[in-house]
């Protein structure tokens, strides 16, 4: 009976409670739309509310010693909002924009595709434009202009500004607004525009601006095939990339699109609140954007423009036959390293590109003179590019032969010119007559083809392969860079016929030897620092906003990860001090002997180097190599420079030099060449 009654009291009180929460609800409706529902519904009908996207602030990427190389800028731009205003003045609106922008010397964006005095139409099929317009077939450009005055309802007093009118209509409609959705009309406007803009916003309903970064190039076209480009984020690239719109720009090529991840940034949101006509209320942020982590490059801006300069100088002079006899060289790359860290100090590649093109959308002019340029401007051939190595190659085959026994340091080959162990093959030395009796340093130093057939037959295939594997040769190096080849090591593994002709061709870089110029620099800076490997970089720190940096471990794993590369390339060689001071010295004969083969352009340098030239033969001509590393006695940096048809290896030269005189902190003087050494050379030397 007690349950009963205890049951019916609850239920009571339940009911009690529905009733006054329905009397509160009552309340405050008959509150909302009687009592103050004019007031609210007058506040409702004046203000709007929409998000907008703070563009965060892109990364810079810097030299080793801060110089910035790609940085950002803030630029102004004018969007228009649709709000509830007549048509009238919306043209009106329009016009003063346009006058007011042109006023200041700013320009707005202009797609419309008729001129007037004279009326024509510019750049557009013109039939495939009208029908798509619904425009009358028979219709010329003077009567399509009226189409769309008429349309628009523009009632300017002249064509000139009606024109003003129907291009920002024209532009409007075609891309579409609401009052969540703008349409940019300018872009990139003066700081006076900005101001009267926002000083005069009752002036312009519906107009709003606002600031985004846009990527600069301070230093113009220097490290374009290193840094790359940004660009719009295409449809793909929007689908593989959460956490981006449509508008976005996305690094396309080189460290911009490596590290993307870090240099992009986080946007941040801005709300603002909007009268129906159009005038900005109120505005204030709601997230706050995070700028980019900045991204530091082991190049020196100073070494990097020498070594591009004096690359282009050296292709000049080539073409115009001051080095030697005329020559189409007209492509080529350089690579700087330091011999005990690995960290690329400079990469050039000729001929450059300009980065800032590409910003906003690269126009269809620009991009097919890059595509149809048969130099291949686009193309980072420091690491994309591959070609024999000629003589070069040769250091490889003498550290074969000391190592396996075949030479020593006091064996010596006699060079009678032609060699002929084998029947079916008998090529010959580059030196008319050979070289006569020459050891393991007086052959680098004279590039004596003869010695090296001989000592690359007794070494065999199988130790000229392991000692060049050991060196990176036809191997990613794993720089921090997109499209890097491997090129092609010359052995029994890519051709299954082979005979002993082809070890003495791969004795002396030929054959199936190719290999970039990077690799060509890694191989040089380990001849140079005594056969210890390097990991090679281009990479020196990530930066965070907050002061951290992101550990080497990350950055390393997330490159592998992103480019899908091994572990470093090459490896450590045992070599014995006396190998290594046979190679450095004969490599020193070359630049410091009178018979040596770069001596005319090092003759007067006030620092010993060593170095060595190449001209690898191909089916199209003759490349041109020279490989070296300064100071002699405790090196520091290792060089590699190569031009496609540049035939003679010792004109690539004065590229090294010019770039140990700025390392070392020299003054570069003119290079007298001197005419008393014959030009004559073979191809393979």
């Amino acid at each position: 009976m007690k349950e009963k009654k205890d049951t019916k009291l609850r239920f009571n009180i339940l009911i009690a409670i529905v009733y006054i929460i329905g009397i509160i609800l009552l309340v405050t409706l008959f509150n909302l739309q009687i009592v103050h529902g004019e007031e609210y519904r007058e506040t409702s009908n004046t203000r709007l509310t929409r998000e907008k996207t703070i563009t965060a602030t892109r990364g810079n990427i810097l030299d080793s010693t801060g110089n910035k190389l790609v940085s950002t800028s803030m630029l102004y731009n004018v969007e228009i909002y649709k709000t509830k205003i007549d048509n009238d003045t919306l043209n009106n609106t329009l016009l003063l924009l346009a006058k007011t922008l042109e006023e200041n010397g700013d320009s707005y964006i202009d797609d419309f595709p008729i001129n007037i005095n004279p009326f024509e139409f510019k750049n557009i099929n013109a039939e495939a434009w009208k029908s798509a317009n619904k425009i009358d077939s028979n219709a010329d450009a003077e009567a399509s202009f009226n189409f769309f005055k008429e349309r628009y309802k523009v009632k300017a007093e002249n064509d000139e500004d009606a024109r003003k009118i129907i291009t920002l209509r024209y532009l409007i409609e075609r891309d579409g607004y609401s009052n969540t959705k703008s349409v940019i009309l300018a872009k990139n406007i003066s700081n006076t525009s900005y101001a009267k803009f926002n000083e005069m916003s009752s002036e312009f309903p519906g107009i709003s601006t606002y600031t985004e970064p846009t990527v600069l190039y301070p230093l113009g076209e220097l490290a374009s095939h290193i840094l790359g480009y940004v660009g719009p984020i295409s449809q793909p690239e929007l689908e593989a990339n959460p956490g981006y719109d449509q508008n976005d720009i996305i690094g396309k090529t080189g460290i911009e699109k490596v590290f993307e991840k870090y240099l992009k940034g986080q946007d941040g949101i801005k709300q603002i609140d909007m009268s129906v006509e159009g005038l900005v209320t109120d505005e204030y942020i709601s997230k706050e954007a995070v700028t980019g982590s900045d991204v530091v490059l082991t190049i020196q801006a100073d070494l990097q423009r020498v070594t591009e300069e004096a690359l282009a100088k050296d292709i000049q002079d080539m073409q115009n036959g001051v080095l030697s006899d005329a020559r189409n060289a007209n492509e080529g790359a350089a690579v700087v390293v330091n011999v005990k860290t690995g960290e690329i100090l400079a990469m050039a590649s000729y001929p450059n590109y300009d980065p800032s093109l590409f910003t906003d959308g690269i126009s269809q002019a620009n991009w097919d003179n890059y595509l149809n340029d048969g130099r291949h401007p686009l193309v980072n051939k420091a690491i994309s590019d591959k070609s024999a190595p000629g003589s070069t190659f040769k250091l490889v085959t003498a550290i074969a032969g000391l190592e396996s026994g075949a030479i020593d340091l006091n064996t010596k080959i006699n060079d009678t010119y032609r060699y002929t162990y084998f029947k079916d093959y008998q090529p010959t030395c580059w030196q008319r007559g050979g070289h006569g009796w020459q050891n393991v340093v007086q052959a680098i130093e004279h590039s004596c083809n003869y010695f090296f057939y001989e000592t690359g037959r007794r070494a065999g295939i199988e130790k000229l392969s392991e000692v060049a594997k050991a060196f990176g040769l036809g191997q990613k190096t794993g720089v921090e860079l997109p499209d890097e080849i491997a090129g092609t090591l010359s052995s029994p593994e890519v051709d299954n016929e082979w005979t002993g002709g082809k070890t003495i061709q791969t004795a002396i870089g030929q054959l199936y030897n190719d290999f970039t110029p990077l690799q060509m620099a890694k191989y040089t800076a380990m001849l140079a620092n005594g056969g210890k490997n390097i990991d090679v970089t281009i990479i020196k720190s990530i930066n965070k906003n907050d002061g951290t940096q992101v550990s080497r471990n990350e950055i390393d794993t997330y490159v592998c990860e992103l480019l899908q590369k091994n572990e470093n390339s090459g490896s450590d060689l045992e070599l014995s001090p006396e190998i290594i001071a046979a190679i450095r010295e004969g490599m020193k004969g070359v630049t410091s002997d009178d018979a040596g083969t770069a001596y005319s352009y090092f003759r007067d340098f006030n620092i010993q180097v060593g170095g060595k030239t190449g001209s690898a033969s191909t089916n199209n001509g003759t490349n041109a190599w020279f490989v070296g590393f300064a100071p002699f006695d405790d090196p520091e940096i290792a060089v590699a420079v190569y031009v496609k048809d540049g035939a003679h290896g010792g004109s690539t030269a004065p590229v090294a030099r010019s770039i140990f005189a700025q390392y070392l902190g020299m003054n570069a003087f003119q290079i007298t060449e001197d005419t008393s050494v014959s030009s004559y050379m073979q191809s393979i030397r």
